[in-house]
């Protein structure tokens, strides 16, 4: 059986959106003027501290492309793709088997929180992200580990 890479995974969750129409999602949802801001200062803030990534993965919804965008410009990671299966609803499970490296997957809730419970072995709910907030994690030969769960008002008030 082949070892195991080491995989730092950040799950970021898209910044403030507009709100819904008539109570339905729509892909087309952009950011806000707020929530741009938030999500430039976030990333800023997480490479001011040395985090840096090898790549950047995206729901291809418009509100966590720009999320996205804001993370790449601010140089969280010079590569930035999108996948379906960051969509919401989506499974992601198969997209985190094939990671290799520092890799970035920028999503939404509850399918990245949900996705952390289920790597780490946890009840479901037990971890919320707040929007433009991010958990990271590792694995390594053990399996995985949390290394971190951020608020942005965390990030951005220290």
């Amino acid at each position: 059986m082949p070892a195991l890479s080491l995989v730092d995974l950040v799950l970021l969750r898209h910044g403030i959106a507009e709100d819904r129409i008539e109570g339905r999602d729509h892909p087309d949802r952009a950011l806000t003027i707020a929530g741009r801001q938030r999500t430039q200062a976030v990333a800023e803030t997480l490479v001011a501290r040395g985090l840096r990534l090898d790549r950047l993965v995206t729901s291809p919804y418009r509100r966590a492309l720009e999320t996205a965008e804001l993370a790449l410009q601010a140089g969280l990671a010079p590569v930035l793709d999108t996948d379906d299966r960051l969509c919401p609803g989506a499974s992601s499970a198969e997209l985190v088997a094939d990671l290799k490296g520092r890799v970035g997957l920028v999503g939404h809730e509850p399918d990245l929180s949900a996705l952390a419970c289920d790597l780490l072995g946890m009840a479901h709910g037990s971890l919320l992200l707040r929007k433009a907030g991010l958990v990271q994690l590792r694995r390594s030969q053990s399996g995985w580990e949390l290394r971190g769960l951020f608020r942005p008002g965390l990030l951005l008030d220290s």
